[in-house]
């Protein structure tokens, strides 16, 4: 195996002839190795999107200075870009209520070493899951929603996000709306889940709503948060069709299983910087 480090260089722009042979050029030009590459242009929006991963087995360069050759870049392109050291993870925050069960997917898949990411925290407005995340020996904050003390409650929120250097915070079925401060201050830093009933089936009980319906497949969806409900760019969408024989418990369980599916499968494209924003939908490099 190669000691070499290993990056990720994630960028869009406005797209033009050439733009992918001159950032491929300013690679080349410094030894960097390219193992991996994906790339879109988008007709509708005019703007092209990559991901390029590379390592440094012939880097004629430091890592400083490879990124000063890509900010040089970025101007006359127009470029928006990430680049950072693959092992160099995001730091994850987890917002949680009494479900549990998306967190556990999580937990589990990053205890196994399945999801790049480094939980740093879980933030809770109940107690129920305290036990399970002092387990894993995460720090477990207890914020109670009192009424009328929403903005001192995401004010501690936000407080625990930047004291733990946060890069991403998911909502793993956190069962509280949040401000439209706190969403745009979020934007493109915070992920939720919801069952795929929406707009059908809002409000309370939506699988009582949606047996009582006849619904013939489930889902779920995991989005960015925005100030729009439940309405923030799509990162991924997990269904299963059902027939009439299941009961309001069966598709309680089975819509439990697919929303913990998303909500990983979101934040681990989500890690390895395979998501970009595009206008009110997302481009997933593959």
């Amino acid at each position: 195996m190669s000691s070499a480090n290993h990056y990720i260089l994630t960028w869009q722009c406005p797209d033009t002839t050439g733009v992918l042979a001159q950032v491929a050029q300013n690679l080349f030009e410094h030894g960097a190795f390219i193992t991996e590459t994906s790339q879109y242009s988008d007709p509708y929006t005019e703007t092209f999107f990559s991901r390029i991963a590379f390592d440094d087995r012939h880097m004629t360069v430091g890592s400083e200075e490879f990124a000063q050759g890509i900010e040089k870049l970025a101007a006359p392109l127009n470029l928006q870009y990430r680049l950072r050291e693959k092992n160099n993870v995001p730091n994850v925050v987890i917002a949680v209520s009494k479900d549990d069960h998306c967190l556990v997917s999580l937990l589990t898949k990053w205890k196994a070493g399945a999801l790049p990411v480094n939980i740093v925290a879980v933030v809770s407005n109940h107690i129920e899951c305290k036990s399970l995340v002092d387990w894993h020996g995460i720090d477990y904050h207890y914020l109670p929603m009192t009424p009328g003390k929403k903005h001192e409650q995401e004010a501690a929120m936000m407080a625990i996000f930047e004291q733990y250097h946060g890069d991403l915070l998911i909502l793993a079925r956190y069962m509280q709306i949040l401000s439209d401060d706190m969403c745009t201050k979020l934007r493109g830093k915070a992920i939720n889940i919801h069952h795929s009933f929406l707009p059908s089936f809002k409000g309370a009980r939506p699988y009582h709503q949606a047996h009582t319906r006849g619904v013939k497949v489930i889902g779920a969806t995991a989005h960015y948060v925005t100030a729009d409900l439940d309405e923030g760019p799509i990162i991924v969408q997990e269904v299963k069709p059902i027939n009439h024989t299941y009961t309001i418990e069966q598709m309680v369980h089975a819509g439990h299983d697919l929303e913990a599916t998303a909500l990983s499968h979101a934040v681990k494209m989500h890690a390895e910087q395979r998501v970009c924003l595009n206008k009110d939908k997302t481009v997933i490099l593959i």
